[in-house]
């Protein structure tokens, strides 16, 4: 009996050490307010540095988008000139649309037909100065007046009466500096060149 009791309070003992019945432990059991507060502040300073840098890079590749549109359509036009051995008819119309006409005698055949998107235009930014070939900054699509010139079979750029014709297109989106970019076409050989500016000069 002397033994039997023993063996049961033994294993009462051993129960009761292993049973854990005192309160939680708090340590490791959430965050705290001062942590989630800490936390939504680093957040908060790492968008705001982020988003302005996102918005003008967003800005930055629009723009050169509209550049690299102008000027794939003037080499496309001066190539298809050379090429075909046919005058082509460019018109910059609107505040953002370009279009290239071939010319066989009576016969005029549309060959290209741009828009710009994404917001830009043929514009002046403000304090933007004229292009290094200063070929002049009057209008946004300044060659003198007309906003309609021809390509040569010899690759040259022309008025209405053939003669060599060099001008610049500005373009970028509406008050906003950092978009600005501009073409130019140099009349003798047709040479196509683009700028960007980085707020302090054209590179």
């Amino acid at each position: 009996m002397v033994l039997g009791d023993m063996s049961a309070q033994t294993v009462h003992a051993r129960r009761s050490r292993c049973t854990f019945t005192g309160p939680p432990l708090a340590s490791g059991a959430g965050f705290s307010l001062v942590d989630i507060l800490v936390a939504t502040a680093i957040v908060g300073v790492a968008m705001a540095i982020a988003v302005p840098q996102i918005g003008t890079a967003l800005i930055d590749a629009r723009a050169d988008a509209g550049m690299r549109q102008v000027v794939g359509h003037l080499r496309l036009a001066r190539d298809s000139a050379m090429t075909q051995r046919r005058t082509v008819e460019v018109q910059f119309t609107g505040t953002n649309q370009i279009q290239s006409i071939r010319i066989n005698g009576a016969t005029r055949t549309t060959i290209a037909r741009a828009v710009l998107e994404n917001g830009i235009r043929f514009t002046l930014s403000t304090g933007v100065p004229d292009t290094p070939d200063a070929f002049g900054n009057a209008r946004a699509v300044d060659f003198g007046g007309p906003t309609t010139v021809w390509f040569l079979s010899d690759g040259s750029l022309v008025d209405a009466t053939s003669l060599p014709l060099s001008g610049s297109v500005f373009l970028g989106i509406p008050n906003q500096p950092l978009s600005a970019r501009a073409v130019t076409v140099l009349g003798p050989t047709g040479r196509v060149q683009a700028y960007k500016w980085n707020s302090r000069e054209w590179r």
